[in-house]
Formats: structure tokens, C-alpha cells, sequence
């Protein structure tokens, strides 16, 4: 999941062993506390289970917009999944958990940089 400001590149991201509804409600609130306080940010999401309407219920600065089903070419993220896989994390063996973690945080600090500079 990515959060970026069109005005400062900044962006938030969580790295979990799941995901379910109340980690898409944690991830929601840290996107809220870390958008400007004259800014509302407006979070895309697919059709995961978890990425329900209800979410942003009492996050003032935040909206969801849901993706009709099936439209994945909608979806901005899936452009930036797609350059993490092929970058970073496709074709590896991992030691274990950590491995993967390590991988996944040095992968999103390089699409970090590249999408601030852009």
C-alpha cells in the first residue's frame, strides 16, 4: 500500500506478515496523522476483502474511492507492485522472514526516492 503527497513525494507504508480490516484501519490513521492539516488524502483500493467502505468511518482527512470489480488497469498501485516484483523481489531465495522484511523495506525505500525525484 503507498501513500504519496502530490506536492512532496512523501509517502507512508506498513510491512506485515497479513493483512486484514484492522490493519487497513491502522495503515488509514498513519496516512491521516502524516497529511497536512490543509490536505485530505483519497486512498484507491480493489476488492480485497479487507478494503471495505467503513474504514475511514471518524478519519476526517481521508476517503476511499473502490475500484469497480475485475479493473485492475484502474488501479495505480498495481504499476508499482508490478516494479517492486520485477526490481526487487521476483527470481530471489530468502533466509527467512527477516529476509524477506529487509527486502521488502530496501524495495520501498528505492521506489521512495524514485518517486520523489520524478
Amino acid at each position: 500500500m503507498q501513500f504519496k503527497c502530490v506536492t512532496n513525494g512523501q509517502s507512508q507504508a506498513m510491512v506485515m506478515p497479513y493483512v486484514n480490516k484492522d490493519i487497513m484501519h491502522v495503515h488509514l490513521k498513519q496516512i491521516s496523522m502524516n497529511t497536512a492539516e490543509d490536505r485530505h488524502a483519497v486512498i484507491i483500493m480493489d476488492g480485497a476483502g479487507w478494503h471495505t467502505e467503513d474504514l475511514a468511518i471518524n478519519i476526517n482527512n481521508v476517503s476511499i474511492i473502490k475500484l469497480p470489480p475485475y479493473s485492475p488497469e484502474l488501479n495505480p498501485i498495481e504499476q508499482e507492485w508490478s516494479w517492486l516484483r520485477q526490481h526487487h523481489l521476483a527470481n530471489r531465495c530468502f533466509n527467512g522472514y527477516e529476509s524477506i522484511v529487509d527486502a521488502v523495506c530496501d524495495a520501498w525505500k528505492t521506489l521512495s526516492v524514485i518517486v520523489k525525484e520524478s
